[in-house]
């Protein structure tokens, strides 16, 4: 068995907001971008903490497999973060295992490692071998708010989703809707247009901001730019479901 490591941040048994079914989540450490809104800002570290463990694909497996049986026919594993494709090896070498064993398995990610330079392409084409389903959250359609919030450009991320599409790997598309940052309506026309390209799509999910994260930032010492956002109101939630055509998404 390969003794490939991930750190690990945590694990949830018995999620039902991560893919289809319940599903045991896997927390990977690390993430690049800095989303102003992230309710899980002690994931960014790309060395972790002392609550970071490090577990081989075996370990991880070993631990998710007490809790199959609530699976059904749907669920399996996500392994969210963090951003998990800053751990692509462990990652593929964990969903070749659970594959063995017949194990649905999903990614939740924002896409911004993604390349189709060497060495990395190849390494995720490796990896959609091995994988289902992906959650693939794009915070923003305009690459100057997308900076905003994040610190980095959609550019690859948007070539993600079309590569995904060219592939044919299903995919969720989730966007975070936050007022004054991702809740521009023409924003949101822009997006509906460029899901409307894609292929591969099941599902458009709108996931409203809310401030659930908001004490780990003061925890960890960091200014919370947020302060004065509300969460968006019904009217602007259904607004951007309306947009993004969430309701046409019915597979799953």
């Amino acid at each position: 068995m390969s003794e490939i490591k991930g750190k690990i941040h945590s694990t949830e048994s018995f999620g039902a907001a991560d893919g289809p079914g319940i599903r045991f989540i896997v927390f990977t450490q690390g993430c690049r971008m800095r989303c102003r809104f992230c309710h899980n800002p002690d994931t960014w570290s790309l060395e972790g903490d002392d609550t970071c463990t490090d577990m081989t694909a075996g370990e991880i497996l070993d631990k998710a497999l007490r809790y199959k049986s609530y699976w059904k026919k749907d669920g399996g594993i996500t392994v969210s973060g963090g951003e998990p494709l800053l751990q692509i090896e462990f990652l593929t070498d964990l969903f070749r295992q659970a594959k063995d064993q017949g194990i649905n398995t999903c990614i939740d990610t924002a896409g911004q490692p993604f390349s189709r330079e060497e060495p990395f392409f190849s390494k995720f084409q490796e990896l959609m071998k091995y994988t289902d389903l992906l959650l693939l959250d794009i915070k923003e359609i305009n690459p100057e708010r997308h900076r905003n919030i994040t610190g980095y450009d959609n550019a690859n991320i948007l070539d993600m989703a079309r590569y995904l599409s060219e592939i044919g790997k299903p995919v969720w598309i989730r966007h975070v809707l936050v007022p004054g940052l991702s809740d521009f309506d023409e924003d949101l026309d822009a997006l509906a247009e460029f899901i409307g390209t894609l292929k591969n799509v099941q599902k458009v999910e709108v996931l409203p901001y809310h401030t659930l994260g908001k004490f780990k930032w003061e925890n960890l010492g960091i200014k919370y730019s947020l302060d004065d956002t509300a969460p968006p109101t019904a009217e602007r939630i259904d607004n951007a479901q309306r947009k993004l055509g969430a309701g046409k998404y019915a597979k799953n």
